[in-house]
C-alpha cells in the first residue's frame, strides 16, 4: 500500500487530516472476516448481509472482500500503518454476494441492492464497490437486470464504482456491469506505468460503443487484508508479506484492487466536500486525472491522483 499511496499522492490527503471520517461504503463481493485493521475493537462494519448462505454473522469464506474492504478502510494497525487503506476511518457494510469459490448469480445480487436501496440511509453509505462482474459485457448488455440493478444504486445518488475485469488487452473485455454508462469503471495503471507485467486490465469501448474505462488505479501486487482460513488461502496459496505480519496480509492484483482504490479516493473526497452528488463526483473525477498517454480504451481519462482531486 504503500507504493500506491506514493502513485496516488495519499500524503497530500493526509496532510489535510482526511481519513473518510463520516463516510459509508457499501462493499458487494465474497464477504468479511475478522481483522484487527477492520472488525477488531471499534468496529467499522456497521452491517453484513448475506444473500448467498443467509447467514447471521459476518464471515469471509474466499478472502477476496476482506482483501477489498482492507484496501479501502483497513487502518493499518497489525502492520503499524504499513498496510494502511485509503480511507481508514471510514465505515462500511458488507454484502456477501459471491460464495467460496468467488462465483455468484445474478439474484443474489439484485437481492444485495434491493437491501441496500432500502437501508443505505440508515448507515450514511456514500459510496458502493462492487469489484466483481461478468467475463464479458455482451452477455449483459445495458438493458440487463444487473446492469439495471447497479444504474438504480446510481440514480438513489450513491457513487457506484465497479471493476473493468481482466479479460484484456483485447477491445470491448471490459464486463458488466462496468459496460454501464452511469457508473464509474475502473482499469488497472500499473503495466502502463511501469512497462511490466501482464497487460490484463479490460479494455472499452463497450459493445454499445460507450467510452470506458473511466480512470485507471494501481492494481497489481496490492498487500492488503487477509483473513485466516480461507478457501481461497488453501486452494489457492498466498503470497503473504512475512516481515511483521505474519498471514494478516496477502497480496492481490487486478481490476479488483484497482476499484477500491478509487472507492477509498472518493471517500476523502466527500469527507472534505461532502455536498458533492455522484454525478459531480465523476466529473471530478475525470476532470483531475493525469494523461498517461495511451488511447482511452485503455486508460479512460487517466489515473487517479489525490492532490489533484483536492485541488492541491
Amino acid at each position: 500500500m504503500q507504493r500506491v499511496a506514493s502513485l496516488i499522492h495519499l500524503p497530500a490527503a493526509r496532510s489535510l487530516n482526511l481519513t473518510g471520517k463520516g463516510i459509508g461504503i457499501a462493499v458487494f463481493d465474497t464477504g468479511i472476516g475478522r481483522h484487527p485493521d477492520l472488525t477488531l475493537q471499534d468496529s467499522r462494519l456497521k452491517a453484513f448481509v448475506d444473500t448467498v448462505n443467509h447467514r447471521p454473522d459476518f464471515y469471509d469464506d474466499n478472502g477476496h472482500g476482506t482483501h477489498i474492504t482492507g484496501i479501502i478502510a483497513g487502518n493499518g494497525n497489525a502492520s503499524r500503518k504499513r498496510y494502511e487503506g485509503i480511507a481508514p476511518d471510514s465505515h462500511f457494510v458488507m454484502i456477501k454476494i459471491l460464495n467460496q469459490k468467488g462465483e455468484g448469480n445474478i439474484e443474489d445480487v439484485l437481492s444485495g441492492i434491493r437491501w441496500l436501496l432500502a437501508h443505505y440511509r440508515q448507515y450514511n453509505i456514500r459510496i458502493v464497490n462492487i469489484s466483481v462482474g461478468s467475463s464479458r459485457g455482451r452477455h449483459f448488455d445495458e438493458n440487463s437486470p444487473l446492469v439495471r440493478g447497479v444504474e438504480a444504486l446510481w440514480e438513489e445518488g450513491l457513487v457506484v464504482l465497479t471493476a473493468a475485469g481482466n479479460h484484456g488487452p483485447s477491445p470491448h473485455s471490459i464486463g458488466a456491469p462496468g459496460n454501464s454508462r452511469k457508473i464509474i469503471t475502473v482499469g488497472a495503471s500499473d503495466v502502463m506505468q511501469t512497462g511490466n507485467g501482464r497487460d490484463y486490465s479490460g479494455r472499452g469501448p463497450t459493445e454499445s460503443c460507450i467510452k470506458k474505462p473511466d480512470i485507471v488505479a494501481p492494481g497489481s501486487n496490492i498487500i492488503s487484508c487477509q483473513p485466516m482460513h480461507t478457501y481461497s488461502a488453501r486452494l489457492y496459496g498466498s503470497s503473504y508479506d512475512s516481515m511483521s505480519t505474519g498471514r494478516l496480509y496477502q497480496s492481490r492484483s487486478g481490476t479488483s484492487m484497482s476499484t477500491p482504490v478509487v472507492s477509498g479516493c472518493i471517500a476523502l473526497l466527500l469527507q472534505q466536500r461532502p455536498y458533492l452528488s455522484n454525478r459531480e463526483v465523476k466529473f471530478q473525477l475525470k476532470k483531475t486525472a493525469v494523461d498517461l498517454g495511451y488511447d482511452h480504451s485503455r486508460q479512460g481519462w487517466g489515473l487517479i491522483r489525490l492532490d489533484r482531486l483536492l485541488y492541491l
